[in-house]
């Protein structure tokens, strides 16, 4: 157990508020759950689970054995009894497809009522999926209107996002792939709280800003189902001649190097090369020739084709008209510019009427018979990334590397610096730096 035998008020005994109830309950901590629903009080005030799921009933009914888990619909009975709440309410989609936070509202003004009067430091959690900025434009202000009290002050908050699988919700809970506290401002208070909470898993928190806490569910979620459109996608076009997906799948799978690990998992620009572009176009028409459509395949090149976008509107609102471009290969440590988006985006730039400088180590200005040689873009071509600094008004970042690094402490006040590989260094006083998705 951890440091300090916390009480706990979970709100809502839906899905997540159950599995909570039963895992925090086995793990020797005291826990009232609350809900407006009266068979759901019933249920648990009888040791029985309100909703099926393997392993549940038996924590259940336990914690109620043991004398930890009682339920009620008095919230504010519930508040005074507790030291935190875990509120856990839905949120559902509308009709338009955007979230409904009305639940999360109602429970965050009830926590807010019972707080009033409650002179000890209270710690409100919120676990519902929500997406960034509700904790600040819905749950703070219906705590502090409810409760006139300051948060961060008066009461603690934080956002810990649950990550639990239908069907397997204890063992998610007890070996999790990742375990997340979303933390208000300096509140350390809250988050020590939590760390107690979870000290029988043997796996070390991530402690991030709210609103990023509040975006990972939805992050990993929306990974999840990409990877099944994406299998279903492979699936269908290796039926369509005969091949067996899963076998596939299988050999995909066991790169842990490069397929199923972090790989090409860090936001940045576009991707390019002699190979990527190629082979999806290739696959693309393969499927047309097939008749089967590839709409994750097909919405890959459009991304791709958005960040450039996102790159050149960078550039443009910068309102600079000298433009410097360090690096034009596809990616680093190579001399390939096939395919390359910052040649594509040196040539959109050209075309706009920006004046140009660019660097690059592995691409040269004088045509020698390689292929590290554009004609058109020979011209624009400098001797070193210092004279590209010197003469721009606004430098892009396309390519990391030590030059790069020491060109940019040169760059004078005033410049703009347009990062699209996240470049480990700080730049000079009175340069205006923005990354592409940072």
């Amino acid at each position: 157990m951890g440091k300090k035998n916390w009480r706990v008020s979970i709100f809502g005994a839906g899905y997540v508020g159950a599995v909570s109830a039963g895992c925090l309950t086995n793990d020797g901590f005291k826990v009232v759950a609350v809900d407006p629903d009266q068979y759901k009080i019933k249920c648990l005030s009888e040791g029985r689970s309100p909703i099926y799921e393997p392993g549940l009933p038996d924590l259940i009914e336990t914690g109620v054995e043991n004398g930890l888990l009682t339920a009620t619909s008095d919230y504010i009975a519930a508040i005074n009894e507790t030291d935190i709440s875990f509120c856990c309410p839905g949120t559902p989609s509308r009709e338009d497809g955007s979230l409904d936070t009305s639940y999360v509202k109602l429970v965050s003004e009830q926590i807010g009522v019972a707080l009033r009067d409650k002179s000890d430091f209270h710690m409100v959690v919120m676990r519902s999926t929500i997406l960034p900025g509700t904790v600040e434009a819905v749950v703070i202000p219906a705590l502090e209107s409810a409760s006139g009290k300051k948060v961060g002050v008066d009461f603690g908050l934080a956002y810990y996002p649950e990550f639990l699988r239908e069907g397997t919700a204890i063992a998610d809970y007890y070996s999790p792939g990742a375990i997340v506290f979303g933390q208000y401002e300096d509140d350390q208070r809250t988050i020590q709280a939590l760390h107690d909470l979870c000290a029988s898993v043997e796996l070390k928190p991530h402690v991030i800003p709210i609103r990023s806490a509040e975006i990972v569910k939805y992050t990993n979620n929306c990974w999840h189902a990409v990877k099944i459109s994406f299998a279903n996608e492979i699936g269908n076009l290796c039926k369509s001649v005969g091949i067996d997906s899963h076998e596939v799948m299988d050999v995909v799978c066991a790169d842990t190097r490069l397929n199923i690990s972090r790989a090409y998992m860090k936001p940045g620009f576009a991707y390019g090369g002699s190979c990527l572009p190629k082979d999806l176009r290739a696959l693309r028409h393969f499927g047309k020739m097939q008749n089967v459509s590839t709409p994750v395949l097909d919405a890959t090149v459009e991304a791709n084709q958005y960040q450039l976008e996102r790159a050149y509107r960078l550039v443009n609102r910068s309102g600079a008209k000298k433009i410097g471009l360090l690096g034009l290969t596809f990616k680093s440590d190579t001399d390939d510019l096939r395919e390359s988006p910052l040649v594509l985006l040196a040539e959109r730039l050209i075309g706009k009427g920006y004046e140009l400088s660019i660097y690059d180590s592995n691409v040269s200005a004088n045509n020698h018979g390689g292929r590290n040689y554009i004609s058109h873009l020979a011209g624009f071509m400098r001797a070193s990334p210092e004279e590209v600094v010197s003469e721009s008004e606004a430098i892009v970042v396309g390519i990391n590397g030590q030059a790069t690094k020491d060109a940019l402490k040169g760059a004078r006040e005033g410049v703009k610096v347009i990062d699209l590989v996240r470049i480990p260094v700080e730049m000079p006083s009175g340069v205006h730096y923005e990354g592409l998705v940072w």
